[in-house]
């Protein structure tokens, strides 16, 4: 091509086609190694956020303690239990943070799992304590 004459309308399509060709390619790679459970680069790690569901602090005892029982019902609650690892402390809202963010995550970590007749709240700072681990 001579200097300073335009590219023709097929060129500039191609190349185009190339680079958004490029780009999807990319994406779909980044969304299988995150399916699979592994990330293709360290800045792709750090995109996606995790969550946890925990009680609002408006929720009222009766809730939480409906909350818990649903929860044990359909996983498994040990962890809350006495010698479990998140038995301490021993009171209502700690209780019911652990399980609720159990069955979230259990679930998929999908809004709707963290609602809980409008008592949980979906918080993205991690609230495990000492040797008591949210999944």
């Amino acid at each position: 091509m001579a200097r300073g004459a335009r590219p023709s309308a097929s060129l500039v399509l191609f190349s185009l086609g190339i680079v958004l060709l490029c780009f999807a390619s990319g994406s779909t790679t980044v969304r299988l190694a995150e399916a699979q459970g592994q990330s293709s680069s360290p800045a792709t790690a750090s995109t996606a956020q995790k969550t946890w569901c925990v009680p609002k602090p408006s929720a009222d005892e009766k809730a939480l303690q409906g909350n818990i029982n649903y929860v044990c019902a359909n996983v498994s609650c040990s962890v809350i239990q006495p010698g479990g690892p998140c038995f301490n402390p021993n009171n209502l809202v700690s209780h019911a943070a652990v399980a609720m963010n159990l069955y979230y995550a259990y679930n998929g970590r999908h809004s709707w799992n963290c609602y809980f007749g409008n008592s949980g709240i979906i918080v993205q700072s991690d609230p495990s304590y000492g040797s008591c681990t949210f999944y």
